[in-house]
C-alpha cells in the first residue's frame, strides 16, 4: 500500500519535479556562464617575450595547430552567421535597391539587358546587405579568437569597440549615399550631354563598391587603435608622416572617387583626412595605456 502511495505521488508531481529540472539546469547554466565570462574577464594572460613564444611554437608546433583549429571554428560560425544573415535579406533585396536607385529616380529607372542581369544584381545587393548585418558578430568572432591573449583593459575595450565596427562602417555608408553619390552621379549622367539608361549590374556595381569601400575605410581609426595597442604603431610617428599619409589619402581617393573632377575627390579625401587624425588621438590613447600596462 505504501509503495502504491508513493508511486501515485511521484506520477502526481512529475510535472512539477520536471519543470523545476529545468529551471535548476538553466540555473546552473547561467551560473557558469557568468563564472566563464568574469574569469575571461579579469584573468590576465602570462607575458612572455615574442623570440620566446615563437621558440616554443617551433618546439611544439602542435600548439599552432590548436590555434589554428580554433580559428577555423571562428571562421565557421562566422559563415553560418553571414549565411543567415544574407538569407533574411533576400526578402528585402527588392526594396534596398530601389532604394539604391532614389538617387537616379527609383528602380524603375533602371534597365536590363541581359537575362539573368536583375537575378545577379539581386544577389550582389542581398549577400552586400547580409554582410553588413552580420558585422558585429564577425567581429566579435574575431574579438573571441584574440582575446585569450590579450590583457583585461584590452579585453574590455575589445568587447566595447565591437559595436564601433558598425557605427563606423554604417557611418561610412552613409556618408557615401548622401554627400557622394549626389555629387558624383549627375556628372556621370550628363557627362558632355549624352543620354544615359543605367543598367542594373553596372549601377548597383558601381554604387554598392563606393558604399563598401567608403564604408571600410572608415575603419581606419579603429584598426589604428588595435596596431598602436600592440606596439606596431604610435602617435608620433603618425604625427611626424602626415604629409605622406596626405599623399596615400589623396591616391586612395582618386582610386574611390567614381569621377576625375577635383570636386568629389575632395569630397572623398576630407573625411579621410578627418579619420586620419582622429586615428592619431586613437594612437595617444592606446600608447599611454600600452606604457601604464609596460610600467606595471
Amino acid at each position: 500500500m505504501r509503495n502504491r502511495l508513493r508511486r501515485i505521488w511521484r506520477f502526481i508531481t512529475a510535472p512539477f519535479r520536471f519543470i523545476f529540472w529545468i529551471f535548476r539546469k538553466i540555473g546552473e547554466w547561467f551560473s557558469n556562464t557568468y563564472r566563464t565570462i568574469k574569469a575571461f574577464l579579469t584573468e590576465e594572460p602570462e607575458d612572455e617575450p615574442l623570440p620566446d613564444t615563437f621558440a616554443k611554437t617551433m618546439e611544439n608546433p602542435a600548439g599552432l595547430l590548436e590555434h589554428l583549429d580554433a580559428l577555423r571554428k571562428h571562421l565557421l560560425r562566422a559563415t553560418i552567421f553571414l549565411i543567415i544573415t544574407t538569407s533574411l535579406c533576400f526578402a528585402f533585396a527588392t526594396q534596398i535597391i530601389d532604394l539604391l536607385a532614389q538617387p537616379i529616380g527609383g528602380i524603375g529607372a533602371l534597365q536590363a539587358i541581359d537575362v539573368t542581369e536583375p537575378l545577379g544584381v539581386f544577389m550582389r545587393v542581398s549577400l552586400l546587405s547580409g554582410f553588413t548585418l552580420a558585422l558585429p558578430y564577425i567581429a566579435f568572432e574575431i574579438w573571441l579568437f584574440a582575446a585569450p591573449g590579450l590583457h583585461v583593459r584590452e579585453r574590455r575595450f575589445g568587447l566595447i569597440a565591437i559595436p564601433l565596427v558598425l557605427i563606423f562602417f554604417v557611418a561610412g555608408v552613409l556618408f557615401s549615399y548622401f554627400f557622394m553619390l549626389p555629387t558624383a552621379l549627375p556628372f556621370l549622367l550628363n557627362f558632355m550631354e549624352i543620354p544615359t539608361i543605367p543598367r542594373p549590374s553596372s549601377y548597383v556595381g558601381f554604387v554598392t563598391s563606393l558604399l563598401f569601400w567608403i564604408g571600410i575605410a572608415f575603419e581606419f581609426p579603429l584598426v589604428i587603435y588595435v596596431l598602436a595597442s600592440l606596439g606596431f604603431v604610435n602617435a608620433r610617428l603618425l604625427t611626424q608622416q602626415w604629409r605622406l599619409a596626405m599623399v596615400i589619402i589623396a591616391i586612395a581617393a582618386a582610386m574611390i572617387t567614381p569621377t576625375i573632377d577635383p570636386f568629389s575627390m575632395m569630397v572623398v579625401m576630407a573625411p579621410l583626412i578627418i579619420l586620419y587624425f582622429l586615428s592619431i588621438g586613437m594612437a595617444a590613447l592606446a600608447g599611454r595605456a600600452r606604457s601604464r600596462r609596460i610600467a606595471a
